[in-house]
């Protein structure tokens, strides 16, 4: 099993991440089904990057996958990777699920919104953000235009940013935007 090859993460004082043959530290060690290995690299050329896929197809655990390493990373921890270097990351935003408060009178949309504006005002170019199908709680156009402006302030803002999206149109940020990437699950 993948799990017990953990390695010592090496943490710089530089913006970047990359992480190699890297897997979830809990699905790989109880799935029964082999737990296929991801990479990613966050530097200057690639900060945003835009995940499509399938329903189930792996883009909310990998998105997890890397935060997790991350904070392990901080911790002290050993890795489940073959290599990792962490640069400096000052704090993990996420964007997940969708969910309503009714108590407070807040519809999904609304605590989405709330979410994304707390994340908005306090990201920086050492945070990490993960944002999982933002725009879902409203029609699909309007959906898209928020997708594509929240993705858009934080390239600006150059924090590392996973966004996963059923929005393929927001794979045409990659054509204007030198930093931002697509990949697919």
């Amino acid at each position: 099993s993948i799990y017990f090859k953990w390695i010592k993460p090496k943490l710089l004082n530089k913006n970047c991440i990359q992480i190699k043959k890297s897997v979830h530290p809990v699905i790989s060690h109880i799935s029964e089904k082999e737990f296929v290995s991801n990479d990613v690299i966050f530097n200057d050329k690639s900060k945003l990057l835009i995940i499509t896929g399938p329903n189930m197809g792996g883009k909310s655990t990998y998105m997890r996958q890397i935060a997790l390493i991350i904070v392990l990373s901080h911790i002290g921890s050993y890795v489940p990777a073959q290599e990792a270097i962490i640069g400096n990351v000052d704090g993990i935003f996420t964007r997940i699920g969708s969910s309503d408060n009714l108590t407070l009178h807040q519809s999904t949309f609304m605590t989405e919104m709330l979410e994304i504006s707390y994340i908005l005002k306090h990201a920086t170019t050492d945070s990490l953000i993960l944002l999982d199908e933002v725009g879902r709680g409203t029609s699909v156009n309007d959906g898209i235009s928020l997708a594509w402006s929240i993705a858009l302030k934080l390239y600006r803002i150059g924090c590392y940013t996973l966004c996963a999206t059923h929005y393929f149109e927001l794979t045409r940020l990659s054509n204007t935007l030198i930093a931002c990437k697509n990949l697919h699950a």
